[in-house]
């Protein structure tokens, strides 16, 4: 059974926290008038419509196109053909929280063309996305699912745990990609887990997560076509699926973060469909890489010291882990079945473990 490493209790809440709180509940006696006056960053500019890519290549003049231009207005890759502009139609973002760089977590509604499944995604790209040095760069992209229902909500677009944090002070310290976060919710509803997979009678999550949130982000990040630009995070239930799509699609995902995570499928949605759910099976998935001999992936498996489930990562690591898939497993002292503790494991080494497979933007030297 997937747990939500969202459940334990919430850090205590910081003094500013609770200022803030105090502030805003002043606000609404003074009838809200004062609360402008306070000019409260965290909160400044939610709800208001958001582009990415902004601080790009600026378009032409009318009717003037300059060489490194494509006739749409848009920078054109220079110097790696593995680089994919973004394709459209954008989305309609909405900022959700400004973080202290000034950077954003904005969400859109994605109707999946090729599931039909409709749900939310949040998005976030590091500063680096708006440097106009690698305004003709792709940029890795990190599909981070969450634990436990993952629906209404994705946990990781929440600004407490630290995972976008974790990502740039990683890339100044040159540990990290500035990797392109995608946060899809993970099930069409909070009744049942669904495996992130195509369960017969059920809403499509698996070529949501495998397909249309990837082509979302092509949409509208600069990316790579190649899958060395393409890699999943998860915690628990997200874990599992994330593990499992990166097996179930090696030629379009090279690497996954799995963190306190499950191995098999478990959802009671599978009662009576057993080759279905074989084919959503990572240990299955795994063996039938091993036989016909790739391509390589890489598993990074994350369990914290206090919680339970080593001995399941172990077990894969010992039976499957060989050829072309590629496994480590990461202790996280004192660690527990939650995702600042996952975050932490990132911090320590996980980032830069997932930072050396895959590929990241290059600065116009021209």
């Amino acid at each position: 059974m997937h747990h939500d490493p969202y459940q334990p209790a919430r850090p205590r809440r910081s003094r500013r926290l609770i200022w803030i709180s105090a502030v805003a509940a002043l606000a609404v006696l003074l009838g809200g008038g004062g609360f402008a006056a306070w000019k409260l960053d965290w909160f400044s500019g939610n709800g208001e419509a958001v582009s990415f890519g902004k601080g790009g290549t600026p378009p032409p003049a009318a009717g003037r196109q300059t060489p490194d231009q494509s006739p749409s207005g848009k920078a054109s890759p220079s110097g790696d053909p593995d680089v994919l502009m973004p394709t459209g139609p954008k989305a309609d973002f909405k900022q959700t929280t400004k973080l202290d760089d000034g950077t954003i977590i904005a969400k859109t509604r994605l109707v999946g063309a090729k599931s039909g499944f409709a749900g939310d995604v949040w998005v976030w790209a590091p500063k680096e996305y708006e440097d106009p040095k690698y305004a003709k760069s792709g940029f890795p992209v990190l599909i981070a699912l969450p634990g436990g229902n993952g629906f209404p909500a994705n946990y990781w677009s929440d600004r407490s745990l630290g995972l976008q944090k974790a990502i740039s002070e990683g890339v100044q310290a040159g540990t990290s990609l500035p990797f392109v976060l995608v946060m899809p919710v993970l099930n069409p509803d909070a009744k049942y887990y669904y495996d992130g997979a195509d369960i017969p009678g059920q809403p499509k999550m698996g070529t949501w997560i495998a397909e249309d949130v990837p082509d979302f982000a092509k949409a509208n990040f600069r990316t790579y076509k190649s899958r060395d630009g393409w890699a999943f995070m998860g915690s628990s239930s997200g874990a599992f699926v994330g593990m499992k799509t990166v097996l179930q699609h090696p030629d379009k995902f090279k690497a996954v973060i799995a963190s306190g995570g499950e191995i098999v499928p478990d959802s009671p949605l599978w009662k009576g469909h057993q080759a279905e759910m074989d084919a959503n099976n990572p240990e299955k998935l795994a063996q039938k890489l091993i036989d016909t001999k790739g391509p390589e992936v890489y598993i990074n498996f994350q369990i914290g010291t206090k919680e339970s489930g080593k001995d399941r990562m172990t077990k894969f690591v010992q039976t499957y882990g060989k050829g072309p898939v590629k496994t480590t497993i990461r202790d996280i002292q004192n660690g527990e079945h939650n995702g600042w503790h996952y975050v932490r494991g990132m911090k320590e080494g996980s980032l830069e473990w997932i930072s050396k497979v895959l590929k990241g933007p290059k600065p116009d030297t021209a």
